[in-house]
């Protein structure tokens, strides 16, 4: 019961932010009227989409969930867990992500090799993934005490170096990024 009137909380409070939040730079855009042009709006109450290049994303810093929780909160809000095609694309996400004050966090993205071991795929596409920027060692699929392999793939600042690519076990509950797909 108590888990549920948090959650309402937390959407009550993500509702009233978004009707009294103002941010002139906000796109008029009947497509998105929830984006934020490439700006850094910095209210955690609204979480609006926020649009990098072609993309439009939205952090889900409000609760930890493992990756396939993630991906159903993602999917019951019209959109999928993230997919990264390139190096800048990577680095502009890493960058609001960081000015956002959580570069040392983790953040489940949609790649995944649950299907096959080794070879990775964005779950939100079904493609296989060309684009790579793994952590120094990784994916290395380690493997617990418990029997527990890592198949799911996170962004995470392991050593400093920026939020890098790490295959971890699917059940770890962390924050995610999902992304508004493309029509």
């Amino acid at each position: 019961m108590q888990k549920y009137l948090t959650i309402t909380v937390i959407l009550t409070l993500q509702i009233i932010g978004a009707l009294t939040a103002v941010n002139p730079k906000q796109i008029n855009n009947a497509d998105c009227p929830n984006c934020v042009d490439e700006v850094h709006y910095m209210n955690k109450w609204t979480m609006p989409l926020l649009k990098l290049g072609e993309k439009r994303y939205y952090l889900g810093i409000f609760f930890k969930a493992n990756w396939f929780k993630a991906t159903q909160y993602c999917r019951y809000h019209g959109m999928h867990l993230a997919s990264i095609s390139s190096q800048e694309e990577n680095d502009r996400l890493e960058k609001y992500i960081r000015d956002y004050g959580l570069g040392h966090e983790h953040f489940w993205i949609s790649g995944t090799d649950l299907a096959d071991e080794g070879n990775f795929f964005w779950m939100s596409t079904g493609r296989p993934i060309t684009f790579t920027n793994w952590n120094a060692g990784e994916p290395n699929n380690f493997r617990y005490e418990n029997g527990e392999e890592e198949n799911c793939l996170e962004l995470w600042n392991r050593d400093g170096k920026g939020l890098k690519w790490n295959d971890s076990p699917c059940s770890f509950e962390t924050y995610f990024v999902c992304e508004v797909q493309p029509n």
